[in-house]
Order: structure tokens, then C-alpha cells, then sequence
């Protein structure tokens, strides 16, 4: 029995790991934490999650008692989280985006002493289709232009999406391109596309949970590598896969790759 904490509990995606979780016949849901209180609604946590199981500790910061506790807050509390559970020798799994440089390095740091796992995306199928599309990259070649279009709900606060970007670095990763190869929408007389150009689109509309398109084309023909998350129920299953394999990991930086390679 692995014993999880979720932290963003009362978010769009922390209600759903607290369900799922307490759902789960070999995880035992020990704690739901919501460091930001209950945003826009006033009320205090345990009233907000008072349909959390029994015996769950409701708190606005970790206390211990988790063998790996699962984030989706925000990018400037994922960095200040991973440093508690630091303290406490907790394995951390990240499911937030939209991470600066220095909070990133901060979190490197902090997996030199716990193992930590952070992925752009939490869904087996995205993971699986950013080695796709890296391989897709090698075998295709220059004559094939890649362009990444991802479509969200109006609510999603950053864009590109972390999907869409990591998608970008793996593709750019197999076919030599570099940073200034991948650019983020266009406009006005771009002139001709150069050869080895990656480019990323943001639509942001309604209740789209997540759609990821990537174009491979060239002169007569065109491929389409789709993912489409029907419910964010595809990104928690993912997480609490990534959260089972991660309690018996070591210190270190992981990603999602490493939990498909390593089960």
C-alpha cells in the first residue's frame, strides 16, 4: 500500500487525484493540502473538501506521513514545495508547468537529495507521443515541416502549453534543429518557411481539456501525430502511475520517460 498526499487539493486537477486516490485499492490517500486556501470562494479548506474520505488530514502544508505526495498547485509553489519535502525525505511527483529557469534549477537541487519527477504532461498517451514524434523527427528529415498546434480551456494561465513545448524540445532534440529554430506563432510578411523551423501555436477556447496536433509535411504529403485528453481523469491515472513507481526510486531528477522504461 503506497501512502500519497496530494498538495492543490482543491484545484480542477487536485479534486480528481483526491477521488481517484482514495479509489485506489493499493494507494491510501493520507493527507489533501491547499497552501493557497480555496481561491475566489471564501471558504475554509475543510469545508471546501467535505467530501474527503475519512481519516484524511486536511491541511494548508505537509505534515509528514505520505510515501510520495503528488503537486499540481502552481510553478512558484512547486519549487517552495519541493524544498520541504526536502526535510521530510519525501519523493515528490510535479504535474505543474510554466516553470522559470531558476525555479527549475532550484528544483534540480533539491533532487540531488529526493527523488523528484516532473513532466509537462501526466498522461501515458502525451508521453508516449512525444518519443513518437522525436523518432518521427529523425526518420522524416528536413523536407518535412513540423508545426504544433495545442488547444486548452479559456482558463489556462500559460501558453505555450508545457506539452506543446516539450514536444517541440524533443523533436528539435532528433532532428539537430536549435532554440532559435523553434518559433511561437506568426505574423505579418514572414516571407518563405526556412528548412528545419518548429512552430507552436496556442488556442485557448470553452472547456478543451488538452489537444495536441503535430504537422509533419512536405511537398505531396502530410502526417498528423494526435493526442486528445478527454478528461482530466487521463492526466491523474498517469500521475498516480508516476507516483507508484517513484516511491521506490532514489535521489534524482526523473521524468516520465523513465517511468515507461523502467516498469
Amino acid at each position: 500500500m503506497t501512502r500519497v498526499a496530494v498538495h492543490g487539493a482543491l484545484g480542477r486537477m487536485g479534486r480528481r487525484l483526491v477521488a481517484l486516490t482514495a479509489a485506489a485499492e493499493d494507494l491510501l490517500l493520507t493527507a489533501a493540502i491547499e497552501a493557497a486556501g480555496c481561491p475566489g470562494v471564501g471558504m475554509p479548506l475543510r469545508q471546501s473538501m467535505a467530501d474527503a474520505p475519512e481519516g484524511v488530514v486536511l491541511s494548508d502544508r505537509y505534515t509528514g506521513g505520505a510515501d510520495v505526495v503528488i503537486d499540481f498547485s502552481s510553478h512558484d509553489a512547486s519549487w517552495q514545495l519541493a524544498e520541504e519535502m526536502a526535510g521530510f525525505r519525501t519523493p515528490l511527483v510535479i504535474g505543474t508547468t510554466g516553470f522559470t529557469q531558476v525555479e527549475l534549477a532550484r528544483i534540480d537541487e533539491v533532487a540531488n537529495e529526493i527523488p523528484i519527477l516532473l513532466a509537462p504532461n501526466m498522461s501515458v498517451g502525451a508521453n508516449v507521443m512525444f518519443d513518437i514524434a522525436a523518432r518521427m523527427a529523425s526518420m522524416l528529415g528536413e523536407d518535412f515541416d513540423v508545426e504544433i498546434v495545442e488547444a486548452h480551456h479559456r482558463f489556462k494561465k500559460d501558453a505555450p502549453s508545457g506539452t506543446a513545448l516539450e514536444a517541440a524540445r524533443r523533436i528539435a532534440a532528433a532532428s539537430g534543429a536549435g532554440p532559435k529554430d523553434v518559433i511561437y506563432g506568426r505574423r505579418g510578411e514572414t516571407g518563405a518557411r526556412p528548412p528545419g523551423q518548429i512552430a507552436v501555436h496556442a488556442v485557448r477556447g470553452g472547456d478543451i481539456v488538452g489537444e495536441h496536433t503535430i504537422f509533419f509535411s512536405c511537398l505531396g504529403e502530410r502526417l498528423e501525430l494526435i493526442h486528445r485528453a478527454h478528461t482530466r481523469d487521463a492526466f491523474v491515472r498517469g500521475a498516480l502511475r508516476a507516483a507508484r513507481w517513484l516511491a521506490g526510486q532514489g535521489p534524482g531528477r526523473y521524468d516520465y520517460s523513465d517511468v515507461l522504461a523502467g516498469e
